[in-house]
């Protein structure tokens, strides 16, 4: 941080996680204890860091309290026997997600983070398939052909054409945008990114025969077409462009509308894995933002799962149709902590919250609009907090606070791991090996 007059100071090199793109080349302008100005970030950019402010309420109970008593009761609901629910929501650090994993071990509960609600199908594609990815510092540097598959990624990743994939000069494409064949391809009335050099159109029904097609094509088998407007012969010249690219990037969105056609995600998947054959291809799958991305890399190193883990046996268990919703729904737990900003869970989880006991622990936690039984309002991770976030290509990045914030969310967290430990203690629980980076089994809090 640096001055810059009487009553303002600067942060340089802020980190935004107002989408996946978590652009870390902000700098925020403080005035007089707010933020006045985010420089270079885009709308979502500017509207997720606002002026700062957030609301500092400790609640218990309809109550207004102090934060060891909050903490208290807290664990006291929470090892009250009924089936847990730990869910990671958003604008938290990855420390943060870390110690959530610890408690949810100790209560041996369900895991659940934003991913099973939104990027689901994404993740168990590449789980069955494989995925050939990159880093969008890679995408920058080598890409020289774009294929934009039903998105335009400047609706909700305003910055990922200007810093990445689109504009930006890079080592093997020193021309930036001149030196890029950009390919949009619409699927219904869906429009892809509206500067490109060619664009293709499928129907909605026609967008997994238009991938099986055009993986056949790549993999030498005959692609017969018609007439030079039927499925085949547009599938056909997409190949054409596609395998003549010296580095093509495939971008689609990670979290699509749930309308969208069932098995996209892995025609996707085996599309640019069979254009690695004859060309080098990657597919860059699109993410928002909270550090929800952090939640699967966290889970992923603690529990070996990147989503939907239960502890009910005392080991981790992947879950992934068993998430958080559907066992709520169902009635299978009896009280849920939310660790992060409430208003990033998904309406249809929101809902099902509301119908069990809870305890929210995070930015806004008082507003909760699924009425949490115990709420503690935090500071948000990357303009209260610091730590680090990952972006949607998984690289983690550090976060750069500009304010002070109200309560600190993972000493927060931290002091009701311990004084759950110390109930199941007490309790006369079994003591089980303390886990790290190393070792599998039991997590401890994170520091």
């Amino acid at each position: 941080m640096t001055d810059a007059g009487r009553g303002t100071r600067t942060v340089e090199h802020a980190t935004c996680l107002g989408c996946g793109c978590a652009c870390d080349d902000i700098t925020v302008v403080v005035r007089d204890g707010r933020i006045a100005e985010a420089q270079r970030a885009c709308p979502l950019g500017v509207t997720w860091f606002g002026d700062g402010r957030v609301p500092a309420r400790v609640i218990s109970e309809g109550r207004d309290v102090d934060v060891d008593r909050a903490i208290a009761d807290a664990a006291e609901l929470l090892a009250s026997g009924a089936r847990p629910l730990v869910y990671l929501a958003g604008d938290v650090s990855c420390e943060v997600q870390r110690a959530g994993v610890a408690i949810a071990d100790r209560l041996r509960a369900l895991l659940d983070t934003l991913t099973t609600a939104t990027a689901l199908p994404s993740i168990l594609a590449a789980q069955r398939r494989g995925r050939a990815s990159a880093t969008l510092g890679e995408i920058r540097n080598r890409a020289n052909v774009l294929v934009f598959w039903g998105v335009d990624p400047t609706q909700r990743y305003p910055r990922y054409t200007t810093r990445y994939a689109l504009d930006p000069e890079g080592i093997y494409v020193p021309g930036g945008r001149s030196d890029r064949l950009v390919i949009a391809v619409d699927i219904g009335d869906t429009r892809a990114l509206p500067d490109a050099d060619e664009r293709v159109h499928f129907a909605d029904d026609e967008e997994i025969p238009a991938l099986t097609l055009m993986r056949a094509a790549i993999l030498g088998r005959p692609v017969e077409g018609a007439s030079p407007t039927d499925l085949a012969s547009r599938a056909r010249e997409l190949v054409r462009h596609m395998i003549a690219a010296r580095y093509l990037a495939v971008v689609a969105d990670g979290e699509p509308a749930p309308a969208r056609a069932p098995g996209r995600a892995e025609a996707l998947v085996t599309l640019t894995q069979a254009l690695n054959g004859p060309t080098r291809c990657a597919l860059s799958t699109l993410r928002a933002g909270n550090n929800r991305s952090g939640a699967d890399a966290v889970l992923t190193w603690q529990t070996g799962f990147p989503l939907a883990v239960d502890f009910a046996r005392g080991v981790p268990r992947y879950r992934p149709d068993d998430g958080a919703g559907v066992l709520l729904e169902r009635g299978d737990l009896g009280v849920a902590l939310v660790l992060g900003n409430p208003a990033t869970v998904p309406s249809e989880l929101t809902a099902a919250l509301a119908r069990v006991p809870c305890v929210v622990i995070g930015p806004r936690a008082s507003e909760s609009a699924f009425g949490a039984r115990i709420a503690i309002d935090t500071g948000v991770a990357g303009i209260h907090e610091g730590g680090m976030a990952t972006r949607m290509d998984e690289v983690p990045l550090p976060l750069r606070p500009s304010l002070i914030g109200p309560i600190d969310t993972l000493a927060t967290v931290n002091a009701l791991a311990r004084l759950l430990m110390v109930s199941a203690s007490a309790a006369g629980a079994t003591t089980r090996p303390v886990h790290d980076e190393r070792t599998p089994g039991a997590m401890e809090p994170a520091t």
